[in-house]
């Protein structure tokens, strides 16, 4: 079992299967990941990579998605028809719609290249915490935020507060997918059903109510975040 907290457990190093074409990059992760107690599995292609989450069983996966033979989303689709390890999408600027696809096929996070070793580890870590919270809990802690799903209700800011059943429908689901990004169609469709998944407005009206109740200071959230482009994030805080 993963040790939260750190990086792996010296009985059972924590897996990582790395599906990347580029030689270079990954060396790098390998060593980044190997220097801090990851085991590292190497994969140069797409179909390599699926054949090695399911060989391997890793505890996180870490994915470019531009490979020689199939996509990156196709990769995360594969993954997901038989497995829910968390997997980190790696993409260059500019490929906003394929971050969005990827994440709407399945993927946990992203980082966008160039990006630095610390804060690679960081999303690694925020993956393998989330995956090791209790599926069955329905009591919810980050920062000042506090939710009891079982009996429908909010902490902030030192208090009880009341949302709207709307409100509270878009709070659960963040919570249910706490330290994950959820891009904007998710959400939407979630909430208010697929014939709404352009109506991007909706959302931002809400997130920003939710915002005002839930954060200590509205104009710079630390628990909602927005993903440039993407959709929104809802913080795992110590």
């Amino acid at each position: 079992m993963i040790v939260p907290e750190t990086t792996a457990n010296p009985e059972h190093p924590a897996r990582l299967v790395v599906i990347d074409d580029e030689p270079q990059i990954r060396r790098l992760l390998r060593l980044a990941t190997e220097s801090h107690g990851y085991e590292t599995v190497e994969a140069a292609s797409g179909q390599e990579g699926v054949l090695a989450v399911a060989q391997s069983r890793p505890e996180a996966v870490v994915l470019d998605l531009l490979l020689p033979d199939i996509s990156g989303v196709e990769v995360i689709r594969r993954i997901r028809e038989w497995s829910e390890v968390p997997i980190l999408v790696l993409s260059a600027l500019g490929q906003e719609k394929e971050k969005v696809s990827a994440l709407d096929a399945g993927a946990d996070d992203y980082l966008t290249k160039p990006f630095g070793v610390e804060e690679l580890l960081a999303r690694i870590r925020v993956m393998l915490r989330r995956a090791l919270r209790p599926a069955e809990s329905p009591h919810f802690s980050s920062g000042g935020l506090k939710v009891d799903l079982s009996a429908r209700r909010v902490w902030a800011k030192g208090e009880e507060i009341h949302l709207t059943a709307t409100e509270y429908a878009l709070l659960r689901l963040f919570v249910r997918h706490a330290g994950k990004v959820l891009t904007h169609r998710q959400i939407l469709q979630e909430i208010w059903g697929p014939k709404a998944v352009e109506q991007i407005h909706y959302l931002r009206v809400y997130v920003g109510r939710l915002r005002e109740k839930i954060e200590a200071d509205p104009a710079r959230p630390l628990l909602l975040r927005t993903e440039s482009g993407v959709g929104y994030r809802l913080a795992l805080l110590d």
